[in-house]
């Protein structure tokens, strides 16, 4: 872990505050750091759902730290195993993050934002991809954001640095809620109250069948889903858990998760 990340656990919910004046900007040692938090993460079964957030209120991250491009570091560096900002590429991860956005989420920012699950957003936040005005392109943003945000609105917000503030974003799906001055981290903490509320072995099958199928027409997606390979979902079929959840509503009362 490097001096610009700080961690905390509540209960099941890991949260993650990268703190890296003046812009939270990414350099390779910070994402190697945030890489090896989150794979202790999706490796500790105690821990169910992450909340990623950023210091201050003006940036939750300028991305690619330009200073150390400037300085030698390249673009196609080793950010590690999770790949840029430490769980956007991150091998067999099926727990959730959340991205607590506190501000201005910037080229690979709003990339790491759009790598979550979920996203809760303060009311100032905002999301822009400069890449083209640099003569690059935001590789996660191309491929993930075409599949958020309707064509033309993806379109304008690739080729022409068109920004999203909270609401709007809102408004095309792209966030979750929009949190009152004050109030972001409570809402984050909020949701993650709900996720961890849920069964863990149902919610990371949820998450293996999205990926796994979210590229695939419907009937190849059944095929895939009753074919016996997707190994979270087959564990949740014969889990206590799946037995747990309809013996805990008809008794009328709240079900006691075991995990397993």
């Amino acid at each position: 872990m490097t001096k610009f990340i700080q961690t905390s656990v509540n209960g099941a919910i890991l949260e993650v505050t990268l703190d890296r004046p003046r812009a939270n900007a990414i350099d390779a040692e910070t994402s190697r750091g945030l890489g090896r938090v989150f794979a202790k993460f999706r490796d500790d079964p105690d821990l169910r759902v992450a909340i990623f957030t950023s210091a201050g209120e003006r940036f939750f991250s300028a991305g690619w730290d330009l200073h150390a491009a400037a300085e030698g570091e390249e673009f196609e560096a080793d950010y590690g195993e999770g790949g840029f900002g430490g769980f956007t590429e991150l091998p067999e991860r099926n727990k959730p993050v959340i991205c607590a956005v506190n501000g201005s989420a910037v080229g690979g920012g709003f990339e790491i934002a759009l790598a979550s699950e979920l996203i809760v957003a303060a009311e100032h936040a905002e999301f822009f991809l400069p890449e083209t005005s640099l003569g690059l392109i935001p590789d996660a943003g191309v491929l993930r954001l075409p599949r958020i945000l309707p064509p033309v609105v993806a379109n304008e917000v690739l080729y022409a640095g068109r920004r999203l503030g909270a609401a709007e974003a809102m408004h095309w799906g792209l966030v979750n809620a929009v949190a009152p001055a004050g109030q972001l981290l409570q809402v984050a903490r909020d949701l993650a109250e709900r996720v961890v509320s849920a069964a863990p072995l149902a919610v990371e099958a949820a998450m293996s069948a999205t990926r796994e199928t979210g590229q695939l027409a419907l009937r190849e997606a059944f095929g895939l889903l009753r074919s016996g390979g997707l190994e979270a979902y087959e564990r949740m079929l014969v889990s206590e858990d799946a037995q747990e959840g309809p013996r805990a509503f008809t008794e009328k009362r709240d079900p006691v998760w075991k995990g397993r």
